[in-house]
């Protein structure tokens, strides 16, 4: 079994008399893409607020490289190796795409060690990996959605992370812009950066996670490989609801009738 690169441990926040998440815990492998999902306030954001950073749980603890992170500061826990993109994109609109990507290489876990020149230099390197070096030196707030969401991920690999968590970067993209995003997305995991992706988009998350994890109402209700997870009674009852379980079926039908017909076709002739 791979080495664990983070562990969640009885993690509970509570806001006022409201428990947002409840004993939450899982363990997550090196190099591996976890698919984090759920209905909407299931408490998958306030997870990655919690993870890095942003809240503080009452009860449990965040471990990331065998130390505990949950009272650890978001600047701290980013130069530890954590960083993640957010939602709503949050670029700095009045500079162009590559001062962006360098203010993160500057400030981020081996800002310390490059001068100005370097972390430009950086930011070029990013940029050519998201597809962005075409609009290097476009205010961000020209971009477009796509664009920006591709710049919020060089932003956060500019930070030198060895965990990024992904906070539903394909929200509003067409099928196009998904299949793009999930490429994309796949060249950063197999640069060896772990990846926590939060999203609602079902086919997208189960072609790219090596592992899912379900919140509803605060609490895991599931955890494990992607198609035992999207079977689970429980997952479609709290998620996916019955329309979806049905469709799957019609598909693994059409399939299953597919591969018969393969097998009793005649060979071609030679």
């Amino acid at each position: 079994m791979s080495e664990a690169a983070l562990h969640i441990e009885g993690v509970g926040v509570r806001f006022g008399g409201l428990w947002a998440l409840s004993d939450v815990s899982f363990a997550v492998e090196r190099g591996a893409v976890l698919g984090l999902i759920g209905p909407n306030g299931s408490g998958k954001t306030t997870l990655m607020n919690v993870i890095s950073g942003v809240y503080k749980p009452v009860t449990g603890e965040v471990r990331y490289g065998g130390r505990r992170i949950a009272d650890v500061p978001t600047h701290q826990v980013c130069h530890l190796g954590i960083a993640r993109t957010f939602q709503i994109v949050k670029p700095f609109a009045s500079l162009n795409a590559r001062e962006n990507v360098a203010v993160g290489a500057m400030y981020g876990r081996e800002g310390s060690k490059r001068s100005t020149r370097a972390a430009f230099e950086r930011a070029d390197e990013l940029l050519e990996i998201v597809d962005l070096a075409r609009v290097a030196y476009r205010r961000a707030s020209d971009l477009t959605i796509p664009d920006r969401k591709r710049l919020e991920v060089a932003k956060a690999l500019a930070l030198d992370p060895e965990v990024l968590l992904l906070d539903e970067v394909m929200a509003g993209l067409n099928a196009t812009e998904v299949e793009e995003a999930l490429d994309l997305l796949r060249r950063v995991n197999q640069r060896g950066i772990t990846l926590i992706v939060v999203e609602h988009l079902m086919k997208a998350i189960v072609s790219i996670s090596t592992c899912i994890v379900v919140l509803a109402e605060g609490r895991k209700i599931a955890e494990g490989a992607p198609a035992d997870v999207l079977a689970s009674p429980e997952v479609i009852e709290a998620y996916l609801g019955s329309r979806w379980a049905k469709r799957q079926q019609q598909l693994e039908a059409i399939e299953a009738e597919r591969r018969a017909v393969q097998q009793v076709r005649p060979p071609a002739p030679s």
